[in-house]
C-alpha cells in the first residue's frame, strides 16, 4: 500500500488525540475504608489509578486497554519513554542490502523479515462506534428490506473522548455513504477505484466530518411473517470472514492512525467496521470489528489469502521466487491444556479481530435530517423505483420547504453530495459558503447563498421542470417530427421533443430528459 498516494508525507493527529495527550488519564479513588486520613490527604488505598492499570481494568471488565492507555505504559518509568517508539511490522524483504544478490538469489538477516507470532491485541485504537440517531442505520438497512440484495456503505463522522474508558476514543457516526457496487442476495462487489471518493471526502471535511469506517450487511430472512433473519456468525462458526477481514485490513491501511510515537509517522487505524446481521435471538444487530495490526501487515504486504470452502480460515501465502513470505504462527492449547505453536498456513481469523462495541445514544442527535415530517432525499446509487437521484427528485425534494427553509434543507448529506456533483450544473466550486452556513446553522446565511447564479440557474430549472407537467411545449424548436411510411400507405407520426441541454431525443410525452435528467424547457 502506497499511503503517500493518500496521505502524501505529513500526517497530522486527529484533535481527539492531541487532546488526550494532555490529558492526565489518572483513574480518581475515593476514600477507602481501609484509609486513616484526613479529606484532602492521599494513601496507597486511594491514590490515583494508572489508565492501564491491570488490576483495574479485571475488576472492571475492560478486554482491551485503550491506544492512549497503551501511549502512557509505553512511555511511563524514570526516562518517561525516552526511547519509546513504535515500528510498523513489515513483511518484505528490506531494499538495498549489498551483501548479497537481490532475491531470489540471496537473503541475509539484515533484510531478512521477522517472523511473526499471531497474539492477542491488548489495545484498540477505537473504543466505541456511536450512531447518532437509529434513523441512520434504518435507511441503509432499506435497500436490503426493498431488494433483499446485500450492502455496503462507509460511515462519516468524528472521533471523540470516550468517558467511560481511561483515554478512550468514541467514533460518532452522523451519516452512511453508499458507493457504487454491484449487489445480489449472497455477494456485494465494489466499483474500485471509487468514482468521486476525492469529492465525498473533501465535502464532508469542510462539515467537518470523516470517513471513519466501513458498514455491510449480511442478512437472510428466516420468517418473513415475524420479520426475523437468520443467526449466521457466532463462536461456533465465524464472526468476520476471512475475505471480510482483508477487506478491513485494506482499508484500515488506507486510513492510518497518525502517531508521534511512530518512527513512519502512523501507527495502526481508527478505522472501523460494522457488520450487520441476525443474533441469537434472530433479530437484526450490528457487531463492530477491527483487525489487529498484524493483520493490518499481512494485507499491506499481500500474504494473506481467503480460502474458498472456509469463510472462518484465511490462508498465508507460501514463499516463491517472485514473494518472500514470513513464517506465521500461531499458538493454541492442546487436549491436556499445554499452549503449542503452530505454522499458520491456514489460520483462524479470529486472531486477527479486535472486537469494537456498537450502540447508540440516550438521547438521538441529528446533525443531519433534523425534521420529522419531511421525507429525506434520497441516498445515492440506488437503482430501484423511489430511491432513484434525478432533477425530479429534487424538485419533489425542495417543494417540502418553503425560501425561509433552505437551511432545513440543506441539511441532509445526500442532498449536499448530489448538488455538489451534479453532471449538468456542477456547484462545487461555489458550494463553500452554504458548508459553513450549515457548519453554524446560520439560516440567513444559507438564504443568501441561494441568490448566486449558479443556484437561481437550478431554481429557474426547478421552476420550468414544475410548469411542464401541466403545459405542453409551444417551442416548434424543442419539437421534430419524423414520418415513416407504412406498408398500406399511411403515415405514422411520433413526436419526440430534443432536450435543449444535451440533445438528447425525448418521447413526447415524458416531462424530462431520459438522458441528463433536467427539465424539459417550455421555451
Amino acid at each position: 500500500m502506497d499511503f503517500k498516494k493518500y496521505h502524501g508525507n505529513n500526517f497530522t493527529e486527529d484533535s481527539v488525540d492531541i487532546q488526550l495527550w494532555t490529558d492526565k488519564g489518572l483513574i480518581e479513588r475515593g476514600k477507602d475504608r481501609l484509609c486513616r486520613h484526613g479529606p484532602k490527604a492521599k494513601c496507597v488505598h486511594c491514590t490515583p489509578l494508572e489508565p492501564y492499570d491491570e488490576a483495574y481494568m479485571k475488576e472492571h471488565n475492560i478486554k482491551h486497554m485503550s491506544f492512549h492507555s497503551y501511549l502512557r505504559k509505553m512511555t511511563a518509568g524514570v526516562d518517561r519513554g525516552k526511547f519509546a517508539a513504535l515500528d510498523n511490522i513489515s513483511c518484505k524483504i528490506k531494499e538495498g542490502c549489498k551483501d548479497h544478490s537481490p532475491w531470489p538469489a540471496g537473503i541475509c538477516t539484515k533484510c531478512q523479515p521477522s517472523a511473526i507470532t499471531l497474539t492477542r491485541q491488548d489495545y484498540r485504537h477505537v473504543d466505541n462506534i456511536v450512531f447518532e440517531n437509529a434513523k441512520i442505520v434504518e435507511r441503509f438497512l432499506d435497500y436490503w428490506r426493498f431488494t433483499g440484495h446485500q450492502r455496503i456503505g462507509f460511515l462519516y463522522g468524528y472521533y471523540e473522548v470516550h468517558k467511560d474508558l481511561p483515554l478512550g476514543i468514541k467514533t460518532t457516526v452522523v451519516a452512511i455513504y453508499e458507493p457504487p457496487q454491484e449487489t445480489g442476495r449472497d455477494f456485494v462487489k465494489l466499483n474500485w477505484p471509487e468514482p468521486n471518493q476525492t469529492e465525498v471526502d473533501s465535502i464532508a471535511k469542510k462539515l467537518n466530518l470523516q470517513r471513519v469506517g466501513w458498514i455491510f450487511t449480511d442478512l437472510i430472512p428466516d420468517d418473513v411473517t415475524k420479520g426475523t433473519v437468520k443467526h449466521l456468525r457466532s463462536a461456533d462458526s465465524y464472526f468476520l470472514s476471512a475475505q471480510e477481514c482483508i477487506l478491513a485490513g485494506h482499508f484500515q491501511n488506507v486510513y492510518p492512525n497518525a502517531c508521534r510515537l511512530s518512527t513512519q509517522g502512523y501507527f495502526g487505524s481508527k478505522f472501523v467496521t460494522v457488520c450487520v446481521t441476525g443474533d441469537k435471538d434472530n433479530q437484526i444487530h450490528m457487531e463492530g470489528y477491527q483487525v489487529s495490526n498484524q493483520c493490518m501487515a499481512l494485507v499491506n504486504d499481500n500474504c494473506l489469502l481467503p480460502t474458498r470452502d472456509a469463510p472462518e480460515l484465511a490462508f498465508v501465502r507460501e514463499t516463491t521466487k517472485d514473494q518472500y513470505v514470513p513464517d506465521v504462527f500461531y499458538t493454541e492449547k492442546d487436549k491436556f491444556g499445554n499452549e503449542i505453536k503452530k505454522v499458520a498456513r491456514t489460520l483462524p481469523v479470529e486472531y486477527l479481530l479486535v472486537d469494537v462495541p456498537v450502540s447508540a445514544p440516550v438521547e438521538p442527535k441529528f446533525t443531519f435530517n433534523c425534521t420529522k415530517d419531511k421525507n429525506p432525499f434520497p441516498i445515492e446509487n440506488r437503482s430501484i423505483q423511489g430511491h432513484i437521484q434525478d432533477f425530479q427528485t429534487l424538485t419533489n425534494y425542495l417543494s417540502q420547504f418553503t425560501k425561509a427553509q433552505f437551511l432545513l434543507a440543506a441539511q441532509d448529506f445526500h442532498f449536499i453530495l448530489y448538488i455538489a456533483t451534479m453532471d449538468m450544473l456542477p456547484l462545487k466550486g461555489s458550494i463553500d459558503p452554504l458548508l459553513e452556513a450549515i457548519n453554524s446553522k446560520n439560516s440567513q446565511a444559507a438564504i443568501e447563498w441561494t441568490n448566486n447564479d449558479e443556484w437561481q440557474t437550478v431554481e429557474q430549472l426547478i421552476a420550468a421542470q414544475s410548469s411542464s407537467a401541466s403545459s405542453q411545449p409551444s417551442s416548434s424548436s424543442n419539437v421534430s417530427r419524423q414520418e415513416a411510411s407504412a406498408g398500406n400507405g399511411n403515415d405514422d407520426i411520433t413526436i419526440v421533443w430534443s432536450c435543449s441541454f444535451c440533445t438528447f431525443e425525448n418521447p413526447n410525452g415524458s416531462g424530462s430528459c431520459e438522458m441528463c435528467g433536467l427539465p424539459r424547457h417550455s421555451g
